[in-house]
């Protein structure tokens, strides 16, 4: 199971000492949902036409959260309860795209947007909540601005974001990079003159669990914005014939395979995996300097790393920039937000119970405080006044500013595109990391997939 889905919402789960349920462990594979009534017993929780459903995800923390949200606006809203029903993440994903083709889905949708909200766009099956967040401003300016681009499709808005943030961090070993007497790296030039330094050092210069596909996604991915700037992927989003055929694209194949040709990841990085961990070790037992991965990472890494975070030994930053390339050095990529649709087969009046949700319970305060007493940062502007001082407040304030302060906050590419798109790439970017296919030959295979 991709580690993204369950990790990316209690990124400081483990470091803050929050339990693994089992509804946690459900999330990896059981199939059951769990259904419960408007006032929280049980009951019905599917769409029937008197009542405002909801399904959303198992696995704590945020299962317990989304229940109190919505048993807070059910105690508040008497006559216009939401009655929700929960799923484990594989059976979710199964039963939430037969029940919307059959015209059986919930009335709130919980989504992770991008690619999938593109889907139900096009067949029709979710409200256009643009002219409504028009009307509600103070709403749309309460949430990270960069959260709506994974909502968006056609420069329409259908989605409202909501829960937690997580990009992608550049993390380094401040030990490792004290013993060679290097400085973290601002530029590319930066990290490829590092790459030669740690090898002549016998330190692999980047951790990688280069079997799991996307976590090279990741390189990809700020490699591209920094060089091309934020619109090169969104033309492939939007299914612009050809968009892969970008020339900031063949320099971004270009210069991974450089790194790779120059021993910049740790040997035999195709057979290590991201679900193990061991990248993480490799990072935090010096045998590599430098790791691109998620803000999920952290916690695990306090609390299998020994003194490694809490002793100061850890550093992090967002992505270097790229001489002469067109990206926004604030931009940021990896996962902008949770996503909650309304269905377009709802009833008025279930739109408008879902509509009142979203502005009134959803992210309030006490959601929002829950949030981050979980360990995760909310996409809330101001949500950094919860954080305290000391112990994670530090690394909490650079991924709130990472993610609020990003002019483009680009979703993870194979979330953003349709399944289909997502594993033709993921295969390609694994073949473009073992040198079996040229650059050419990968914009030659992407482009084939557009539309698909």
């Amino acid at each position: 199971m991709d580690p993204r889905i369950t990790s990316r919402r209690k990124f400081l789960g483990l470091a803050l000492g929050v339990p693994a349920s089992a509804a946690a462990l459900a999330a990896c594979g059981g199939t059951t949902p769990t259904q419960t009534g408007a006032a929280g017993g049980g009951g019905n929780g599917g769409g029937d036409a008197g009542s405002t459903s909801y399904w959303f995800l198992t696995g704590q923390p945020g299962q317990g959260i989304r229940e109190d949200t919505v048993k807070r606006f059910n105690a508040a809203n008497a006559s216009s309860k939401i009655a929700y029903t929960e799923f484990a993440n594989d059976a979710y994903k199964t039963k939430i795209k037969t029940a919307l083709g059959a015209g059986q889905g919930p009335s709130i949708i919980w989504g992770w947007g991008g690619g999938g909200l593109q889907e139900y766009v096009k067949n029709d099956q979710v409200e256009d909540l643009t002219d409504w967040f028009g009307q509600n401003d103070a709403l749309k300016q309460k949430l990270f601005a960069s959260s709506f681009a994974a909502a968006t499709v056609n420069d329409k808005i259908y989605a409202m974001p909501c829960e937690t943030v997580a990009p992608i961090v550049l993390y380094y070993n401040k030990s490792v990079f004290d013993k060679v007497g290097a400085q973290p790296p601002s530029t590319w030039t930066d990290v490829m003159n590092l790459v030669d330094r740690f090898n002549g050092a016998g330190v692999a210069p980047f951790s990688l669990g280069g079997q799991s596909r996307w976590t090279n996604m990741m390189w990809l991915e700020f490699l591209l914005d920094r060089i091309g700037g934020s619109g090169v992927f969104q033309n492939v989003f939007e299914g612009k014939s050809d968009a892969w055929s970008d020339p900031a694209v063949t320099e971004m194949l270009t210069k991974i395979q450089d790194l790779v040709k120059a021993k910049g990841f740790v040997k035999g990085f195709s057979s290590i995996t991201a679900d193990s961990n061991a990248d993480q070790a490799l990072l935090y037992t010096g045998k590599a300097a430098m790791m691109l991965h998620g803000s999920w990472t952290y916690g695990s890494m306090k609390e299998s790393g020994g003194d490694f975070v809490t002793g100061g030994h850890l550093g992090y930053m967002n992505f270097p920039t790229v001489e002469g390339g067109k990206g926004d050095p604030s931009d940021t990529v990896g996962n902008p937000g949770q996503y909650l649709s309304i269905s377009a087969k709802a009833t008025d009046a279930q739109k408008e119970a879902a509509k009142k949700f979203f502005s009134t319970t959803v992210l309030d305060d006490t959601e929002t405080q829950a949030w981050v007493k979980a360990g995760n940062v909310p996409i809330v502007n101001g949500a950094d006044k919860n954080f305290g001082s000391g112990g994670d407040a530090d690394f909490l304030s650079f991924v709130y500013k990472t993610a609020s302060g990003a002019k483009n906050f680009a979703q993870s590419w194979d979330q953003a595109l349709s399944p289909t798109q997502a594993e033709t790439l993921l295969d390609n970017i694994a073949k473009l990391f073992q040198l079996s296919v040229t650059p050419e030959q990968w914009v030659e295979n992407m482009n084939k997939a557009i539309g698909s």
